[in-house]
């Protein structure tokens, strides 16, 4: 005998041609009411209404950065799967494109610096250190097509004779530390360094936040102007810098003095800072052990406050950005190119990325709070990325239902799927496919799986500072 069964269910999105316009349960974050109000201030909302309206354009593009495998058309396809006959058009790849040119990259940008923020709570765990707010900043590449329309902003790196490579894109982003939230990014041409893309994102900062960052970001300006924002910063610095010592303190740190410019009627501007040197001993699961000297340069100056053995410790929170990238590159890219050959177009695509990132972590920041102590780093990006994408194909939970649920089927499944509660300390060789990759020259001198390891760190003072220490 044959058995069948069938299911049946109400869907519910917006009418006529705004139909396909929507981005699965997501769209209770990017809602309807947020998106055209972006479009308004913009000015980017249509004047006649279309068959490929604003909105609808607008959530087509979101959906490209969250199924960046598909093309335009199989990701229609996607936003329309279940809609049926409420779906009024299947236009071509060149109407879509067509169609993101006309909205333009104002209201992505928009979107994106309305959803970017901090999202823990005072009790999250990772996110605060002694009442501050940790959040961390660095830089990453990404890569472009090898275009010329693309190209004349974003070059290819190049040798004595050849250039090589993909064009580069330098992203910079500041996440806050426990949930990995983006709270403000810019990108632009690699030709410019990290320091002055990093310099435009410190409105974000305040007087609640904690800075880390890594060596690149130790030029006495930067951190005149990040402590101008009434933000702390603990920031790795190099061993070339020799800060000279002017009080010792009890738990082997010291103060010191930086000095930046000179500049007429102010002098070189010394900045007050707390330096703490150690030797960090790395101690992998096969017996082998690396050795190497780290100073950390704080505006943290109460020893007894803030510990500096608790600072190095905290310092690795700074590896939270990276986890960041690794999730846009890897899980959302999937070490793809981006896919747009226009500069306008790029730029609309790296904020539509950013954007959709935000709104998973905002559904993974609801999902946690709905079990006290959960700690954040256990919630998979993958799990929360493969969900999404499925409630976008079947379109469900467009709208909120009645009453609204602090938990949908996003949430769950994510709860349904922690990761394990024990944090895992691994350390293997960075893995890279990309053959011009700067990491070549390591080969061999890192382990190529990952295994478990030991920390042990020794802080000491040197009365002529860790450059010193290694030429013994």
């Amino acid at each position: 005998m044959q058995e069948k069964s069938a299911i049946t269910r109400t869907i519910e999105t917006a009418a006529g041609v705004h139909a396909p316009g929507h981005l699965g349960e997501l769209t209770q974050i990017v809602d309807f009411t947020l998106v055209d109000a972006v479009l308004e201030e913009t000015g980017a909302r249509e004047k006649r209404l279309r068959l490929l309206p604003a909105r609808v354009v607008l959530y087509f593009t979101l959906a490209l950065a969250l199924f960046e495998h598909c093309s335009y058309r199989a990701t229609w396809g996607k936003l329309t799967a279940a809609l049926g006959r409420l779906a009024p058009v299947c236009p071509a790849a060149s109407s879509l494109a067509r169609a993101r040119r006309r909205v333009g990259t104002a209201p992505l940008r928009c979107l994106f610096e309305i959803l970017a923020g901090p999202v823990a709570d005072p009790g999250q765990a990772g996110s605060f250190y002694r009442g501050l707010r940790t959040v961390a900043l660095d830089g990453t590449h990404l890569r472009a097509p090898d275009d010329e329309q693309v190209t004349w902003r974003y070059p290819k790196r190049s040798g004595d004779v050849l250039e090589f490579g993909y064009p580069l894109m330098r992203l910079l982003v500041v996440v806050e530390c426990g949930t990995r939230a983006v709270l403000a990014a810019c990108f632009g041409p690699e030709n410019e360094g990290e320091v002055p893309y990093a310099q435009r994102l410190l409105g974000c900062l305040d007087r609640s936040m904690l800075l880390l960052a890594d060596a690149g970001f130790d030029a006495v300006e930067f951190l005149r102007q990040a402590g101008a924002t009434g933000a702390q910063f603990l920031v790795r610095s190099s061993a070339r810098r020799r800060p000279t010592i002017q009080h010792r303190l009890p738990d082997g740190s010291y103060l010191a003095r930086l000095c930046g410019v000179y500049r007429a009627g102010e002098g070189y501007g010394a900045l007050p800072v707390r330096v703490i040197e150690a030797w960090v001993t790395v101690t992998l699961a096969d017996g082998t052990t690396r050795r190497e000297p780290w100073r950390l340069v704080t505006s943290l100056l109460d020893h007894e406050r803030y510990p500096a053995g608790e600072l190095v410790a905290l310092y690795h929170r700074r590896w939270q950005v990276e986890t960041t990238y690794f999730s846009i590159k890897a899980t959302m890219l999937d070490g793809r190119v981006l896919r747009s050959r226009s500069v306008p177009g790029l730029d609309q695509e790296v904020y539509a990325l950013l954007t959709v990132y935000q709104a998973l972590v905002r559904t993974a920041a609801d999902a946690a709070a709905s079990r006290p102590g959960l700690a954040m780093e256990r919630i998979s990006f993958t799990i929360l990325l493969q969900t999404a994408r499925d409630q976008v194909t079947t379109a469900t939970g467009i709208l909120p239902p009645e009453p609204v649920a602090l938990v949908g089927a996003i949430g769950q499944a994510v709860l349904d799927d922690l990761m394990p509660a024990e944090r895992r300390q691994r350390v293997k060789a960075r893995s890279c496919k990309n053959p011009t990759s700067k990491y070549g020259p390591n080969a061999g001198k890192r382990p190529q799986q990952a295994q478990t390891y030991t920390l042990e760190v020794q802080i000491q003072i040197m009365d002529h500072g860790l450059a010193s220490r290694r030429r013994r």
